[in-house]
């Protein structure tokens, strides 16, 4: 049954790999025997991921892309392919802005679909070109609570997640035939720096926490089952899903 659930000898890209959701993930892989191709905004940003995983006994390296600018994320495909087969990607850089939605600033709005859209779209159709060929390869991209709902001074976010929920779907349609899983995890609500400002506000804070039937935030160690599952073997039969790790948020 272990077996169902290794990793060994595959290859995955993980974007968004510095901290947070994205490091818990890259090193979730690793320890299931993968090499991990770890992302981030810059040369630097995820140096400590790495250094997790290689301290393990792991194999990870360092790639960076602005993942607002196609150009870059286009190369950043060229350079994670140029490692070798790509068998993994998950797509989890990802960025937020809050203002009211009459006064939310259009370059912004512009910036966030691109960083949580574009990329995952971009990345997932030139690595998907490859896993076609191979008839084999997994696909993760990261959803939200707000995959389902609203929020509050969030348009442009909960607009991209709605669209990365429809993009999965979307993409595992035409790709299941050719033995390729694209499904994606859609966290509850996470200690991490896109959530700082709901942890600091205490009645907000109380309320989330409230209706958690886990009666606790998630942390990003949460999300590593979930990531492998839906990266291994294990998952070959799922296909176009969208995983809730939630502590129970959507069911109460």
């Amino acid at each position: 049954m272990a077996s169902l659930f290794s990793l060994a000898g595959q290859t995955a890209l993980v974007t968004g790999a510095s901290r947070g959701l994205g490091q818990a993930i890259a090193v979730a892989l690793a320890e299931a025997g993968a090499k991990v191709i770890c992302a981030s905004s810059s040369s630097e940003g995820s140096r400590d991921t790495v250094a997790k995983i290689t301290a393990a006994g792991g194999q990870a390296l360092v790639l960076a892309a602005d993942l607002s600018d196609e150009a870059a994320v286009e190369q950043l495909a060229e350079q994670a392919l140029a490692q070798g087969p790509v068998d993994i990607l998950v797509n989890c850089g990802g960025t937020i802005f809050r203002a009211p939605a009459h006064q939310f600033p259009m370059k912004e709005w512009h910036k966030v679909i691109a960083v949580n859209l574009d990329s995952a779209f971009l990345l997932s159709q030139r690595l998907g070109a490859e896993m076609i060929k191979r008839k084999s390869g997994k696909i993760i991209n990261i959803a939200s609570m707000l995959s389902y709902s609203g929020g509050i001074t969030v348009p442009a976010y909960t607009a991209s997640k709605h669209a990365i929920a429809g993009l999965t779907k979307a993409l595992a349609n035409e790709w299941a035939q050719h033995n390729i899983q694209v499904n994606a995890i859609a966290p509850g609500y996470f200690r991490t720096d896109n959530t700082a400002a709901l942890q600091a506000d205490t009645e907000r804070n109380a309320a989330i926490t409230a209706r958690i039937p886990a009666a606790r935030w998630g942390e990003p160690e949460d999300l590593a089952g979930a990531a492998v599952f839906l990266a291994s073997g294990a998952s070959d039969y799922v296909n176009g899903h969208v995983l809730a790790v939630d502590g129970g948020w959507l069911a109460r």
